[in-house]
């Protein structure tokens, strides 16, 4: 997916410099946060540059002095060889000094700065990415996610810090060469420019090819993570329907292609720096030619010759580093594009500018009628909250391909309802909605006489609590597992740990609250994992109470233990039940069957036994173990 508009007409090349001039911006706000870090790095750049490019030129004034030419400078003559030497060798010395003192402090200064900037895109990424709605993760595979996060921030640091940094410093050591050279002998310094820059424009081509083989081989690394995490994952299918070789031969071709492609990248890599090998030597030889026909015509001293051998040798230096820091530069382009593809990802669920920040405010509404004095409304009485309506709610999750269809009903505070209907009927998707995990395709729904999308995200979902048929827990002791960050007393994990009969089970544990777990809870039982998940919802006291299938996983003893702790739980609270077993919903208010997205049916279950519909269907072949 392109991250930019193209233009139309515009050629190839112009693109894709347009588009990376494009991608780099993207990364200036990173650095301009470390920018006193990035100025005094390349204010280093000056000093190091001039000490490296005086070098040659110290060395030809030592060959002029002892072959006593006429090119030494006016501070040597009119002193002894000796003299003279040691004033040049001691110069020679402070240039080595400075070089490498500030070659070491401003390397360890631009990895800093790339650490910083990978650090900084990082938690932007992760904070975008958890922001998105469920359905992005639905369609996107999670190693790909996870190689972006991973791998491919790696290298966005490095378009910084060894990439753009070190060009600069190249292309300025670059200049000064050049500055020093035409000072000196121009003839020369224009044969070297005639041959840099032919080589200049195949460097450039042999880095486009790069680019395209290394998005190829990135591309085939996420596929490598997607199919190892996804075995990992399933390992339990994997080996029980005997898919290990099945699966290894899969993971092989993919392995294959994405080895491949690396090679294609690592060629073109390759090429460049064996292209100015090659160039370099010619470089040399084309000066001492030059330079031999100048010296022979008395127009070039052995001084000059010798410096512009140097120089010579060293002007490819720096290209050849231009090179390999503009390979990573386009290394990095290619983790910019793929990082940007996540960034520029739609939220598609966002608070509005002003939320409200608290569902009461609907019902409170009069508050603001006692600051002013006046004091005619009785407050005795508290509003009944956890009444859920929706009005003329359509939603698909592609297209016009509708699961949810015209969902008109009101949901009474404190009335239990219980959905139920076939697979596939919409159950699962009025809850996901409801919780505002996607959005109303039409209609709206309103808790408390609010419509959802004018409330706080955060807000609706502390006022409502979901527990799922399968828990997830994450790594980390019991008791962060009960509050999920959230700054909860002793005595209240302590509190929803006994009225969801969970604190038994918790204190057999060897630390009991402070037990590790592992992730995903694999060191416990599903039961147990499932008992968590039911003080995780009481220690919260929401108003609204969801279950999907909450005791699908629990045997007969647990389940008897959760079924006391739900009858205390859903007291005074609003409370919508999925589940397929219909004997477990006989004492709900009422009964919503669904039908391909549709509310075919309601009532309680004596009623909708009577009428004989599709529930008594669903009810009797039950009952007949069909």
């Amino acid at each position: 997916m392109s991250i930019y508009p193209k233009p139309k007409k515009a050629p190839e090349n112009n693109r894709q410099n347009s588009n990376d001039w494009r991608l780099f911006l993207r990364l200036l706000p990173y650095a301009r946060r470390s920018g006193k870090l990035l100025a005094l790095s390349m204010f280093l750049l000056v000093p190091i540059g001039v000490a490296n490019s005086v070098q040659p030129l110290l060395i030809g004034q030592a060959v002029s002095l002892i072959r006593q030419e006429p090119g030494v400078y006016e501070f040597l003559k009119n002193r002894s060889l000796i003299e003279g030497l040691n004033i040049i060798q001691g110069l020679f010395l402070v240039t080595i000094i400075i070089k490498l003192a500030l070659t070491g402090y401003q390397g360890y200064l631009v990895q800093k700065l790339g650490q910083r900037i990978t650090a900084a895109i990082r938690v932007d990424l992760f904070h975008h990415v958890t922001s998105l709605a469920v359905n992005f993760f639905e369609r996107t595979p999670i190693g790909k996610l996870i190689t972006r996060l991973i791998n491919d921030v790696e290298s966005l640091g490095d378009v910084f810090a060894t990439g753009a940094v070190g060009i600069f410093s190249d292309l300025f050591s670059m200049l000064v060469i050049i500055g020093f050279m035409f000072s000196i002998q121009w003839q020369i310094a224009l044969l070297l420019i005639s041959v840099l820059l032919p080589i200049a424009w195949l460097i450039i081509y042999f880095q486009k090819q790069y680019r395209k083989a290394n998005y190829k081989s990135r591309e085939e690394l996420s596929r490598i993570n997607s199919q190892l995490q996804e075995n990992i994952v399933g390992i339990d299918v994997v080996q029980l329907f005997r898919r290990e070789n099945f699966n290894s031969e899969l993971f092989r071709n993919t392995n294959k292609k994405y080895i491949k492609e690396l090679d294609t990248s690592i060629w073109y890599d390759s090429a460049v720096s064996a292209t100015l090998e090659w160039v370099g030597l010619i470089a040399i030889a084309g000066v001492l030619w030059a330079g031999g026909l100048l010296l022979l015509e008395d127009n070039l001293t052995f001084g000059i010759l010798s410096a512009f051998v140097l120089y010579a040798q060293r002007l490819f230096i720096p290209l050849q580093n231009f090179a390999e820091k503009f390979t990573t530069i386009q290394s990095g382009f290619t983790a910019i594009e793929r990082v940007n593809g996540v960034l520029d990802e739609p939220i598609e669920i966002r608070d509005k500018a002003n939320p409200r920040f608290s569902i009461l405010d609907n019902k409170f509404g009069y508050i603001d009628e006692i600051i002013n004095g006046l004091e005619t409304q009785n407050f005795t009485q508290t509003p009944e909250l956890g009444e859920i309506k929706f009005e003329n709610v359509w939603f698909a999750y592609k297209d016009d391909d509708y699961v949810i269809k015209d969902l008109d009903f009101t949901i009474h505070p404190g009335e239990k309802i219980a959905l139920v209907g076939p697979t596939g009927a919409g159950k699962s998707s009025v809850i996901r909605l409801l919780c505002r995990l996607y959005e109303p395709t039409q209609g709206r729904i309103l808790i408390d006489g609010v419509d959802i999308r004018e409330i706080a995200q955060a807000e609706l979902r502390r006022y409502m609590a979901v527990i799922l048929q399968e828990a997830f827990l994450f790594a980390g002791d019991v008791k962060s597992n009960i509050t999920l960050g959230d700054s909860y007393s002793w005595e209240e994990i302590e509190q929803a740990a006994e009225k969801t009969n969970v604190a038994d089970f918790i204190n057999q544990l060897p630390q009991g609250y402070d037990t590790e777990l592992r992730a995903r809870g694999t060191n416990i039982s599903s039961g147990q994992k499932q008992l968590l998940a039911f003080a995780r919802a009481a220690i919260r006291n929401p108003q609204i109470l969801i279950l999907d299938e909450a005791t699908a996983n629990l045997d007969v003893g647990t389940e008897a233990l959760v079924q006391q702790a739900l009858n205390q739980l859903l007291t005074r609270r609003t409370a919508i039940i999925i589940a397929h077993r219909l004997s477990t919903i006989r004492n709900v208010d009422r009964i919503f069957v669904l039908k391909r997205g549709e509310l075919i049916e309601q009532g309680s279950h004596e009623q909708l036994i009577a009428e004989g519909g599709f529930y008594s269907t669903l009810h009797n072949l039950q009952m007949l173990g069909i």
